[in-house]
């Protein structure tokens, strides 16, 4: 076989490999750690509950996912509670909220939110008034399945945390119009309750403390 024909077969072939590779992609959720031991974190000692967030802002972790949500405006949080405690603490009616610098008041997107965007990139459905996502509605013909079941899997969705455990997902915010949501960026957390129906204080995270961290204490 001639040179040139040989090195066309064999470009071919690595490129088949990489399509192949690419489409058996599948989704893995990170191995979540204590909460406080992630620089971005609050713990409430006296109610031994510690709540962490991780931007997957950069590519090489955001690589865990088939779908470059950011190519989207959408960004993922890795999001951590851990409970020391001896009882369970209910998340049934967690707020979850990212305040950026600019005043912005942005709010996890539900599974639609996200189906939606992937569906028409140029749409922007950021909803300011959602907390927390609302039960799911069937979106027909949008995305893949392979695409909706990484939503599904990778989105937090825990309602309690036992005791001596750790609960974790994603929360994926819609900074499509904002270019570095990060800088000057608050994280709270409010709504969770002890066994007895007390609410415990809300988390404040600043999110400088993620990006000032030393890269190697980054935990993914």
């Amino acid at each position: 076989m001639p040179r040139t024909a040989r090195l066309t077969v064999i470009g071919a072939f690595v490129l088949l490999c990489g399509l192949f590779a690419f489409a058996a992609k599948e989704f893995a959720m990170p191995a979540a750690q204590p909460a406080r031991t992630y620089p971005a974190h609050d713990d409430h000692t006296t109610e031994k509950v510690a709540v962490a967030v991780d931007p997957y802002d950069v590519e090489d972790k955001a690589s865990i996912f088939s779908v470059n949500f950011r190519n989207y405006g959408y960004l993922p949080v890795f999001f951590i509670v851990t409970n020391d405690g001896d009882e369970p603490v209910s998340l049934a009616g967690m707020k979850a909220e990212l305040n950026t610098k600019n005043r912005s008041r942005l709010y996890p997107a539900g599974t639609d939110d996200l189906v939606r965007r992937l569906s028409h990139p140029s749409r922007n459905d950021r909803q300011p008034t959602l907390p927390i996502p609302l039960p799911r509605k069937e979106v027909k013909g949008a995305v893949s399945r392979k695409t909706l079941d990484e939503i599904e899997r990778a989105q937090f969705g825990a309602k309690a945390v036992e005791p001596h455990s750790t609960a974790s997902g994603f929360l994926f915010f819609d900074v499509s119009d904002i270019s570095n949501p990060l800088p000057g960026a608050n994280f709270y957390l409010m709504g969770l309750h002890d066994a007895k129906g007390n609410e415990l204080m809300y988390f404040e995270i600043p999110l400088e403390r993620y990006l000032s961290a030393p890269a190697t204490t980054s935990l993914k």
